[in-house]
């Protein structure tokens, strides 16, 4: 029997089978998608953005510094990551949504010391805008060998 958690009126599954085999991570029921997707031994992380998880500041965006968002949506893939069975090592690719590309010498400083090593491929793109506000995104593909 899967257990089931109710958060802040989200219904969380912890893992979900679904499809061919495939296991959804964090999928919360009444959202269009998973927060990862584990697909035979790749797993595929949704983009995560970086408010602080914990604090005054909780689950805010707002006066968050763009080192303090890469950061953080880091620290979020890295829980998605190991909850799924995965190591940061595994990571072979990232996507890297970013508001402004002045901020990226920013986020490339913070990025550079919290990615392993050797570091993923990257794609950096500039959007328009994110989702709350936030200044970052990042999805990333993971792959066991």
């Amino acid at each position: 029997m899967r257990s089931l958690l109710l958060l802040g009126g989200l219904l969380l599954v912890p893992s979900v089978v679904f499809g061919q085999g495939n296991r959804a991570i964090d999928y919360k029921a009444g959202m269009p998608f998973s927060q990862a997707v584990v697909a035979g031994n790749t797993l595929y992380v949704a983009g995560t953005e970086g408010p602080p998880v914990d604090g005054p500041m909780k689950g805010k965006l707002e006066g968050v510094s763009i080192q303090d968002q890469t950061a953080n949506a880091i620290a979020g893939i890295q829980r998605t990551v190991e909850k799924a069975g995965f190591r940061m090592a595994d990571l072979v690719s990232v996507t890297v949504f970013i508001a402004d590309l002045d901020d990226v010498a920013a986020m490339n400083a913070v990025y550079t010391k919290l990615m392993p090593n050797p570091k993923p491929a990257r794609a950096t793109v500039e959007v328009a805008g994110l989702i709350g506000g936030a200044k970052i995104e990042i999805s990333a593909i993971a792959v066991k060998q």
